[in-house]
């Protein structure tokens, strides 16, 4: 079984566009219900990090990951991650922030939430619209990018 990068953020954060980026692919964007696995990454919805009882999902499902990403958005940095969620799980945990253009002023805040959910760094600050950073976090994840 080939291993995927986990990709886990609360709705809105931008999970399903950095997915089709990762995949190099431009599938639809729509809410999803359950794990969608593409060629690199598996994308979790969601209300699976939002509902407490979902964590167990979570934990298991990254069994069969390469690497977990922790998504906050830089525009709506709502705290939805429990503290130190980060050490539940058994490969490497990346923060990535993301819409990074849209709120500049919210980055000190995300890099706190990333130190409090138990994320260590490097950390990727990235922008979808205009893809800073995205290729440095490609690299990092899949290599020769």
């Amino acid at each position: 079984m080939k291993k995927r990068i986990m990709v886990i953020g609360p709705t809105q954060v931008g999970k399903s566009t950095l997915v089709n980026v990762l995949n190099d692919t431009d599938r639809p964007l729509r809410r999803t219900q359950d794990v969608i696995y593409g060629k690199n990454t598996m994308d979790t919805p969601g209300s699976y990090i939002e509902n407490a009882s979902m964590y167990r999902y979570l934990i298991a499902t990254a069994q069969t990951a390469s690497h977990v990403l922790f998504l906050i958005n830089a525009f709506n940095p709502i705290d939805v991650y429990p503290p130190r969620f980060a050490q539940t799980f058994t490969c490497p945990v990346i923060g990535v922030v993301t819409k990074i253009d849209l709120a500049p002023e919210n980055l000190s805040l995300c890099r706190q939430q990333l130190q409090h959910i138990g994320v260590s760094e490097p950390y990727f600050w990235i922008s979808l619209k205009n893809n800073t950073g995205v290729k440095a976090l490609k690299s990092y994840l899949l290599g020769k990018q």
